[in-house]
């Protein structure tokens, strides 16, 4: 990171500075991404004359405050789990001559707890298109799958910390560096991404938040990620079509987990740990079509952990197959509600439990997660009023997401909400952050 001392607010991070240095922000972002983008990015001689650019942003400000006195130790664990202010830049150019465009997203952030500033290039692409075949090169989100914040086959990564702090939903994914290629006909379609440089999810961090650490008095700790190579070049693939009413598809990944194994020096009494990035395969399916008045999906997948396919070393997570049902519907005027269940059922259960640490809590074989979705719309839609839960009945914990957003102007929104977690141990994925809760609010302005 970037630390710039006209910045600068102190070891608590004062949010009343993250207002005061938005406009200095944007000014500074929009001047240097936007000339450097048009002087850097040559485009071919016979779309110069026919292209067109679009620029527009936004600027955005986000805190999320916790709820009772518990904080985590350090300068980064005070009130605010959040205090930044954001200003986007999203420039698009096309030339519909050579079938030619290209994409720059990016954030400039002031990160207020952190007193940091720092930047976030989130998209930066170019698309040509011939036919039937579209190719995209360079920084892209990529989406798959059918599931509502439940992911089987969307094995692109993500960042946990985003959704657990109150940033808006768009911020949960991850841009991923790579070449994507799409071909399209009446019989299937098809498309390829292929991934030069791994991208790990952006998991939470013990400055800012409580989780469980079974090595939390190990201090020592490093990171290995897969190094760029032809060998460890991530491919995922899908085809897809529309067949008598369903929307199917299948899927294959050849990549890694995106969130690491620990490996400790000494199982018995470690002093050292090393964070890592197992090998992963993934294969499944999805299938969508109406039903009922609303929409039924389905999707699986299987996981193969191919680091570990006896099960038999506690580092590297076991191979798994996940399901998920979801139905949704609207039942009133304005008024959607959205229902899923999903389920993870480990592989080589026996041989998991017979190589687990002495004083390790052991995961079940079976877990499951039900979610409901709420949403009802009033005032011409300018209300936008939500609830987004997780219930795991196998691990006893949950997440409830309840939210209001109201568009003030067609530039101006405002959001609020809160994160509230829960849990019967400590030692489950949601009920591990039942110290967590926070309110968050968000403020943007459309430019």
């Amino acid at each position: 990171m970037v630390r710039d001392p006209i910045l600068e607010t102190g070891g608590g991070g004062d949010v009343l500075s993250i207002v005061a240095v938005i406009s200095r922000l944007c000014l500074r972002f929009l001047l240097v991404h936007a000339v450097a983008l048009v002087v850097a990015a040559p485009v071919p001689a016979q779309a110069q004359a026919g292209g067109d650019f679009e620029v527009h942003g936004f600027v955005l400000g986000n805190l999320a405050s916790r709820f009772g006195g518990d904080h985590p130790p350090g300068p980064e664990g005070g009130t605010f789990l959040l205090g930044e202010g954001r200003a986007r830049l999203d420039v698009g150019w096309w030339a519909d001559a050579v079938e030619l465009s290209a994409v720059f997203k990016a954030d400039a952030i002031y990160d207020g707890v952190a007193s940091d500033l720092d930047a976030d290039l989130r998209e930066a692409y170019l698309d040509y298109s011939a036919g039937p075949i579209d190719v995209r090169g360079g920084r892209q989100i990529v989406t798959w799958g059918v599931g509502d914040l439940l992911f089987i086959n969307d094995v692109f990564p993500k960042d946990w910390v985003s959704f657990f702090s109150g940033r808006p939903l768009e911020y949960l994914k991850i841009g991923a560096d790579g070449l994507r290629v799409r071909y399209s006909s009446p019989a299937m379609n098809g498309e390829v991404v292929v991934m030069p440089r791994f991208q790990p999810d952006n998991l939470p961090v013990a400055s800012r938040f409580f989780f469980y650490d079974p090595f939390a008095g190990v201090a020592a700790r490093h990171e290995v990620q897969p190094p760029t190579s032809l060998e460890n070049t991530e491919v995922a693939a899908r085809a897809y079509r529309r067949l008598g009413g369903l929307d199917l598809a299948g899927y294959a990944y050849r990549g890694f987990w995106r969130s690491p194994g620990a490996l400790p020096d000494d199982p018995s009494l470690p002093t050292q740990l090393t964070f890592f990035y197992p090998e992963l395969s993934v294969y499944g399916a999805s299938a969508q079509r109406s039903l009922l008045r609303g929409v039924l999906s389905l999707e699986l997948g299987y996981y193969d952990s191919r680091q570990d396919r006896s099960g038999t070393d506690p580092a590297v997570p076991n191979s798994q197959t996940r399901f998920l049902i979801g139905y949704q519907r609207q039942l009133a005027e304005e008024l959607t509600v959205g229902l899923q269940y999903y389920a993870e059922l480990m592989q080589d259960y026996a041989a998991y439990r017979s190589n687990l640490p002495e004083g390790f809590p052991a995961q079940g074989r079976y877990r499951d997660t039900v979610t409901v979705r709420l949403t009802k719309m009033l005032k011409h839609q300018t209300w936008r009023l939500s609830l987004f839960a997780f219930v795991s009945p196998a691990d006893a914990d949950y997440l409830l997401i309840p939210e209001a957003s109201y568009r003030l102007s067609d530039r101006l929104s405002a959001t609020g909400g809160v994160n509230v977690f829960g849990g019967e141990h400590g030692t489950t994925f949601l009920g591990q952050f039942d110290r967590n809760d926070n309110a968050y609010a968000a403020l943007r302005f459309d430019f």
